[in-house]
C-alpha cells in the first residue's frame, strides 16, 4: 500500500470522518471522483486517509460550487502532480465569474420580485400584482 496510513476504514467509517452521505459516496465512486478502495482478502472496502482527504476536498469543493466537472479537472491536476498555480487559478477565476454572474441575476431577480411583491395589496380581491407582473412576461 505506497504511502498511505495504516488506518483501514470501511465506507460507514469513511462517511463519519467526512460527514459525507453514503450514497454520495458510492456515486463519487461511480462517476470516478473517487477511486476504488483497495479491498481486504474477503472483499471489503478498505478505505484510509488519503480517501479522507480526498473526499474532504471534493466536499469542500462542492461546497463552494465547483462543478464535478471542474473538480474532476482540479484532481485530475492533483493526481498527475502537474498543476501549477497558474493553472488552478485559470479553474478559480472561470468559477468566480459564473457566482458573480449567479449573483448579478439573483439580484436582479430579488429587485424585481420586491418591487411586484410591494404592489400586491394582499387583500381578497382576485386582482393580483404578482400575477399581472407574471403573465406580462
Amino acid at each position: 500500500m505506497d504511502n498511505r496510513s495504516v488506518k483501514a476504514l470501511r465506507r460507514v467509517d469513511l462517511a463519519r470522518a467526512t460527514g459525507c452521505n453514503l450514497e454520495t459516496i458510492r456515486y463519487y465512486e461511480t462517476v470516478g471522483i473517487m477511486p476504488d478502495p483497495p479491498r481486504t482478502a474477503k472483499g471489503y472496502r478498505c478505505y484510509d486517509d488519503i480517501h479522507v482527504r480526498r473526499l474532504k476536498f471534493v466536499m469542500r469543493s462542492r461546497d463552494l460550487g465547483f462543478s464535478l466537472e471542474e473538480i474532476r479537472g482540479l484532481l485530475g491536476l492533483v493526481d498527475d502532480r502537474a498543476q501549477t498555480c497558474a493553472q488552478v487559478q485559470t479553474v478559480a477565476e472561470t468559477h468566480l465569474e459564473d457566482v458573480q454572474a449567479k449573483i448579478a441575476d439573483l439580484t436582479r431577480i430579488e429587485r424585481v420580485l420586491s418591487e411586484t411583491v410591494a404592489r400586491c395589496t394582499g387583500d381578497a380581491a382576485p386582482e393580483c400584482a404578482v400575477i399581472d407582473a407574471l403573465l406580462e412576461a
